[in-house]
């Protein structure tokens, strides 16, 4: 049984710890979060006890920690964690700062301990299953991918300051997603970005529109869109073109029912947001960590991913702020060691 330990019980802190408590290899023991009462409910629903985050880590009998806190402290915990000898499941993005998810890597190398970083949306069943066809040969060589994402409402301008800005913070999923099915990343990206759905994000310095190609070694392609509106709900699809056919994943709908009538034919809106949408994968992504803590088999998304990721945000920003192609490796820079 995987003793696991909880930092950060915010809304995505709960959807971990109903994954936890649900999955019958894995028991909450413990929840801490910088809001007291945030925690004592977490803990109170789980039956689980409410600590520190260092008490938590320096708690030789919790063998995993999974880490939902802000963003600008998950190297750090990931770093304690190890250090400690524990296994770690991290919230995307392992950093706001590229350089120090890369300082983070090497630490980590050092403990021997797996790290996995929560791109839930490897295991949503419909982009799974794309995937598998993808390896199995099914359309032959993926040439042309294109990944649309678009959230059904912008956050709250108060979120969009601390958060990156949408690189980092939204489009990373799909940074990820183009990795997962491409198998590799790409060497040049070319982004363009607009702030056109709420005038209050341009003005703190982000854009809630944006496109992305990106190319590879190779000649393929592969292009991101994302908007931080859609007034119909949560849209999310892939569309993968290759030598032999085509492969797509499209939106899940609130119902399957299509009505047809003179008037024209109506069917159901895409789930309203990401909470409706990826709770299969979130599910299915804590069974996957736990199966590889319990064997000693690499985890499925690696700390190395989530760098990979961070630094295409990174290529994705400078390129949209310059106007200008990012080859990958001006981002990638050694960091001393």
């Amino acid at each position: 049984m995987l003793k696991v330990g909880l930092l950060g019980a915010g809304r995505i802190g709960r959807v971990h710890a109903r994954a936890i408590s649900a999955h019958p290899g894995s028991v909450l023991c413990a929840v801490s979060d910088a809001m007291a009462q945030a925690a004592e409910d977490l803990a109170h629903e789980h039956s689980a006890e409410v600590r520190t985050s260092d008490q938590i880590i320096a708690d030789p009998e919790i063998d995993a920690v999974l880490i939902a806190t802000p963003t600008d402290t998950h190297s750090d915990l990931i770093e304690a964690a190890t250090a400690a000898g524990k296994a770690v499941l991290c919230e995307k993005p392992v950093d706001l700062d590229l350089q120090r998810a890369i300082s983070c890597q090497q630490s980590v190398a050092a403990h021997g301990q797996p790290v996995m970083i929560g791109f839930n949306r490897r295991f949503d069943p419909s982009f799974s299953a794309l995937k598998a066809a993808v390896d199995a040969g099914e359309i032959g060589k993926a040439e042309l991918l294109s990944i649309t994402s678009f959230d059904p409402a912008p956050p709250p301008v108060s979120y969009v300051k601390v958060s990156g800005g949408l690189f980092r913070d939204m489009m990373i999923h799909d940074f990820d997603m183009s990795n997962f099915l491409m198998g590799e990343v790409p060497t040049t990206i070319s982004a363009v970005g607009s702030s056109i759905v709420d005038p209050e994000i341009g003005a703190a310095g982000d854009v809630d529109t944006a496109v992305v190609t990106m190319t590879y070694a190779d000649g393929r392609i592969a292009a991101i869109k994302n908007s931080r509106r859609a007034a119909y709900g949560y849209d999310q699809r892939i569309e993968l073109l290759g030598s032999e056919g085509l492969l797509q994943a499209q939106n899940m709908l609130e119902n399957t029912v299509v009505k047809s009538t003179s008037a024209g034919v109506v069917g159901a809106k895409p789930t309203y947001f990401f909470l409706e949408r990826y709770i299969p994968a979130y599910q299915a992504e804590w069974a996957a960590f736990v199966e590889a803590a319990a064997s000693g088999a690499q985890v499925p998304v690696s700390l190395e991913d989530g760098v990979s990721a961070l630094a295409m945000a990174e290529a994705a920003t400078l390129s949209a702020q310059s106007g200008r192609p990012v080859h990958l490796a001006e981002v990638l820079k050694p960091v001393a060691k």
